[in-house]
Protein backbone atom coordinates (compact mmCIF):
# COMPACT_ATOMS: atom_id res chain seq x y z
CA UNK A 1 0.00 0.00 0.00
CA UNK A 2 2.74 2.24 0.83
CA UNK A 3 4.51 1.73 -2.36
CA UNK A 4 1.45 2.40 -4.44
CA UNK A 5 0.84 5.50 -2.65
CA UNK A 6 4.11 6.43 -3.15
CA UNK A 7 3.89 5.96 -7.40
CA UNK A 8 0.87 8.27 -7.25
CA UNK A 9 2.32 10.94 -5.08
CA UNK A 10 5.55 10.47 -7.97
CA UNK A 11 3.33 11.25 -10.51
CA UNK A 12 1.57 14.03 -9.18
CA UNK A 13 4.58 15.79 -8.06
CA UNK A 14 5.78 15.08 -11.73
CA UNK A 15 2.56 17.04 -13.61
CA UNK A 16 3.40 19.72 -10.63
CA UNK A 17 7.25 20.06 -11.80
CA UNK A 18 6.20 20.01 -15.35
CA UNK A 19 4.06 23.26 -14.93
CA UNK A 20 6.64 25.35 -13.39
CA UNK A 21 8.10 28.03 -15.39
CA UNK A 22 11.61 27.28 -15.48
CA UNK A 23 13.27 23.97 -15.50
CA UNK A 24 15.56 25.16 -12.36
CA UNK A 25 12.11 25.43 -10.29
CA UNK A 26 10.79 22.02 -11.65
CA UNK A 27 13.79 20.15 -11.02
CA UNK A 28 13.35 21.85 -7.49
CA UNK A 29 9.86 21.19 -6.96
CA UNK A 30 10.30 17.63 -7.47
CA UNK A 31 13.30 17.09 -5.34
CA UNK A 32 11.75 19.10 -2.17
CA UNK A 33 8.14 18.00 -2.80
CA UNK A 34 8.90 14.54 -4.12
CA UNK A 35 12.29 12.93 -3.25
CA UNK A 36 13.20 14.39 0.26
CA UNK A 37 9.81 13.67 1.37
CA UNK A 38 9.65 9.95 0.38
CA UNK A 39 12.99 9.49 1.33
CA UNK A 40 12.68 10.39 4.70
CA UNK A 41 8.99 8.20 4.66
CA UNK A 42 10.98 5.09 3.47
CA UNK A 43 13.85 5.57 6.19
CA UNK A 44 11.64 5.52 8.77
CA UNK A 45 9.39 3.07 7.98
CA UNK A 46 12.08 0.54 6.87
CA UNK A 47 13.72 0.67 10.88
CA UNK A 48 11.97 -2.83 11.84
CA UNK A 49 13.65 -4.48 8.47
CA UNK A 50 16.93 -2.27 9.08
CA UNK A 51 16.89 -4.02 12.76
CA UNK A 52 15.99 -7.63 11.75
CA UNK A 53 19.00 -7.59 9.26
CA UNK A 54 20.91 -6.78 12.10
CA UNK A 55 20.05 -9.57 14.32
CA UNK A 56 20.21 -11.60 11.38
CA UNK A 57 23.67 -10.71 10.97
CA UNK A 58 24.70 -10.95 14.24
CA UNK A 59 23.30 -14.41 14.69
CA UNK A 60 25.28 -15.50 11.10
CA UNK A 61 28.43 -13.74 12.70
CA UNK A 62 28.16 -15.57 15.83
CA UNK A 63 27.27 -19.05 14.53
CA UNK A 64 30.29 -19.17 12.48
CA UNK A 65 32.23 -18.12 15.53
CA UNK A 66 31.37 -21.33 17.52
Amino acid sequence: MLLMTALAWIYVVLLMALTEPTVVAGIMTFLLYCALPLGILFYVTGGKRRKRQRAAAARAADDTTT
